[in-house]
């Protein structure tokens, strides 16, 4: 037995035991860059994977070799744990079965619930041993990580070598640059034990073991959201090769099936990447998934050699009715100032997807394609077939994007760091250098697989944003997978020494906030898709707003006149939860919305986005119009009413204003008996019946009639509706007062779907809108 261990004892020791000043020292764990660090298996807190990210050694070792407190730690990465690298001593234990309350498997994006969901921690082998800071349960086939090596405090390069779990995927080596290290790992489904060990030249040689760490994550595949597809589109007559260098074309290859290799890597780098900056925001490492098929794998290039079949992200061949002379016609391309259409590469794209998926009514596919037949004419100098553009029409949601710089690309995993270290120029004979940012291989790879993100950004409905990837924060993407960036010819200056998070590339807070919220980053545990999205808008009185969904309202964006981009918004939500803990209903004011804006906006015109939980958006173009007295009324009894917002545009041919106010607001009460509906594939009008046989008509006769009678001796009311709605109003459903809902009246499908009650304290006092060959506008007129 190793003498160091003679003094240890056997049993299991409270943490409360270890009477070291280390140890109280320990209670700090928190990361400037909100990102949480492994605890080790002792820690209260067992939500966060097993790790070995110190062991026994600690305490023998010199205080010069390994940050041992918090006050001796320079980085920002090393905050992440204020006394570095403190664990208590390993001590044996029997293994035992799992509790009621153990997980077995942590789902993707959420943390387990005790520290038995993985073994017990190894000690690391040295003070010297990698520390992961970035890990918690629940990750994505290939996982971003990053940490550190020695003692931050005394530099030191060499690298880390992950060991995978059983050896199911080749050892992968990672730089380290000043302590620091970043790295991919491969996960496969259950739980991987993942070793990592540093070496470096400037460490003597020893024949004892490695400075080995080891990590415990477990990775659940889902497959309850809808996949993003990944699309290449090669014309009808293509060659079927992209633009390359001759030394890359004798190296590798720019055949079709070097672009999948290469398009699938860059499509994981983004899923690696979004999911750490998801779990950044705290929102867990929450992201969307790729449809997958068992194939000859690609991520490793040993694969190729070895014919390793695996699981990996599916990339759809479409061949496109085009010919590549058309795809490649100057006056589409996006990049041709002359160019008369630029829009009709994301056209040809969205009939080639459409027909190829054939989407069954709602729903929605979400596909990132690339032009294999792209190409850099260096005589007209632009790049030929070749867009950048990103959304959609709600069935087909698209990415676009040329393969001009493709060649940059890495095609496996050990290629990640060389493609973002590539200081070759950019033969401007055979390749495009993209807006001049792509001087170098490394920039190039930034600007191909940075850009295209960002136009998958804009798929899943994200505007630009003032900083980070819906900007062009792109341009220093290489700097979340390697720690020292080479020379840069687009800033003409040496790259950054050293690359902490806070110098990566980023998605913006609001885009995170879209992505919590978007059904493609769902997860098995959140609450079901909810039918009604909608956001309502109430002006009442004070000039008060009062804003409600169904599904909470999650946050608001401000943009004071002259603001195109969004610089002010205010949070509701917490989103690490599920169901997210989000209010029903908020109260707005002028002064309150105006107290948040810099003194020389003050003043100006303020446009509202309100976002819900459930995905909703709602626009206010003017809030002081709207909360000004112009959408007030008296009703026949005296009291105030307000006018709701209101749904349809009321831009039909001959629309016309339509008012009706409910019997128990008029001066002598009536008591409503029922509604008649009248209906075919829309909604023509409501004729609301009283019981001294009047009637009132809001809207017109048309269709079929159908009865909704109210119990009136139960007291019964009508408290809301639930309508389909677009342009017109397609779909109409009564609420009543207990608990009643009428038949769907009209087109139960068209338009989408909204929920109009009024707020708490608040009644209906009638309807307002406008009708023309049927109703194209309707509201809420509510009072107290």
């Amino acid at each position: 037995m190793p003498s160091f261990l003679k003094d240890l004892s056997l049993r299991r020791r409270s943490k409360a035991s270890f009477k070291t000043n280390e140890t109280n020292n320990s209670s700090s764990n928190s990361s400037s860059n909100g990102v949480e660090e492994p605890q080790s298996h002792s820690a209260s807190n067992g939500s966060k994977s097993s790790s070995t990210l110190s062991s026994f050694f600690d305490r023998a070792s010199p205080p010069a070799t390994l940050a041992s407190t918090k006050s001796r730690s320079n980085t920002n990465l090393s905050s992440a744990n204020g006394n570095g690298t403190k664990t208590p001593p390993f001590a044996h234990s029997r293994s035992r079965q799992p509790s009621q309350q153990s997980n077995r498997y942590s789902l993707v994006g959420t943390q387990s619930q005790t520290s038995e969901t993985a073994s017990r921690p190894t000690p690391a082998t040295s003070p010297l041993a990698p520390r992961v800071l970035s890990v918690s349960d629940g990750s994505w086939k290939v996982l971003l990580i990053f940490g550190q090596c020695a003692d931050p405090q005394q530099p030191i390069d060499g690298q880390v070598t992950v060991h995978h779990h059983q050896d199911n995927f080749p050892p992968q080596q990672w730089p380290v640059s000043d302590c620091h290290f970043k790295a991919l790992v491969y996960l496969q489904p259950g739980p991987n034990r993942l070793r990592l060990d540093f070496t470096s030249p400037k460490l003597p040689a020893t024949a004892g073991p490695a400075h080995s760490a080891w990590i415990n994550i477990n990775f659940l595949p889902l497959n309850t959201a809808p996949p993003l597809q990944l699309c290449i589109l090669v014309a009808k007559d293509s060659p079927q090769t992209y633009d390359a260098v001759p030394e890359r074309i004798q190296k590798e290859g720019n055949n079709l099936a070097t672009a999948i290799r290469k398009f699938r890597m860059a499509a994981y780098l983004w899923q690696a990447f979004t999911a750490e900056q998801m779990n950044r925001n705290s929102f867990g490492r929450r992201c969307y998934r790729y449809e997958e098929e068992w194939q000859h794998g690609t991520l490793t290039w040993r694969d190729l050699e070895t014919g390793q079949m695996r699981n990996e992200a599916k990339v759809h061949v479409v061949r496109l009715d085009k010919t590549v002379k058309e795809v490649q016609d100057l006056n589409i391309a996006q990049q041709y100032e002359p160019a008369k259409n630029k829009g009709d590469l994301f056209s040809i794209a969205s009939d080639a997807v459409r027909s190829h998926f054939s989407p069954k009514p709602g729903q929605t596919q979400y596909v990132s394609c690339m032009f294999l037949d792209t190409h850099w004419d260096h005589k007209v100098g632009t790049v030929r077939g070749h867009a950048a553009l990103g959304g959609g029409d709600g069935t087909i949601q698209l990415a676009i994007f040329g393969s001009h710089l493709l060649q940059s690309y890495p095609a496996h995993i050990e290629e990640v760091v060389p493609a973002f270290s590539d200081c070759t120029r950019t033969d401007t004979q055979y390749v495009a250098n993209d807006c001049n940012e792509a001087g170098s291989n490394w920039e190039a790879a930034n600007i191909g697989i940075g850009a295209h993100l960002h136009e998958t950004g804009h798929l899943f409905g994200c505007p630009h944003q003032e900083s980070g990837v819906m900007l062009r924060d792109y341009v220093r993407l290489n700097r979340t997978f390697v720690c020292r960036e080479p020379y840069s010819t687009r800033t003409k200056q040496q790259g950054q020494r050293l690359c902490l998070p806070k110098d990566e590339c980023a998605w913006h807070r609001l885009d995170a906030l879209r992505f919590r919220f978007h059904p493609c980053f769902g997860l098995p545990g959140d609450a079901p898709t909810p039918v009604d999205t909608s956001i309502q808008v109430w002006t009442v009185d004070n000039n008060t707003v009062l804003v409600t969904a169904a599904t909470g309202v999650a946050w608001i964006e401000l943009f004071p006149e002259g603001d195109e981009l969004c610089h002010h918004w205010i949070e509701y939500t917490d989103g690490s939860s599920s169901p997210p803990n989000a209010p029903r209903q908020v109260t707005l004011t002028e002064q309150s919305l105006r107290d948040r804006l810099p003194e020389d906006k003050k003043k100006r015109k303020l446009k509202l986005e309100v976002f819900s939980c459930g995905g909703g958006k709602h626009l206010v173009e003017d809030f002081s119009a709207l909360a000004s007295p112009k959408d007030r009324l008296k009703l026949p009894d005296g009291r105030p009413g307000y006018r709701s917002s209101k749904l349809g545009f009321s831009q039909m041919d001959g629309s016309t204003p339509q008012e009706s106010i409910f019997g128990l607001a008029w001066k002598n009460k009536e008591v409503m008996l029922g509604v008649k509906i009248w209906h075919g594939g829309c909604v023509d009008g409501l004729e609301f019946l009283y019981e001294d046989g009047k009637s009132d008509l809001f809207g017109k006769r048309g269709g079929q009639a159908t009865l909704f009678p109210l119990d009136h001796r139960m007291g019964e009311t009508i408290i809301g509706f639930y309508l389909r709605a677009g342009l017109w109003i397609d779909g109409l459903q009564i609420l009543t007062s207990t608990g009643k809902r009428s038949d769907m009246f009209g087109n139960g499908t068209g338009g989408s779907g909204h929920t109009l009650i009024p707020p708490r304290g608040y009644s209906i006092a009638g309807l307002y809108g406008s009708v023309g060959p049927w109703l194209d506008g309707m509201g809420l007129i509510i009072t107290r």
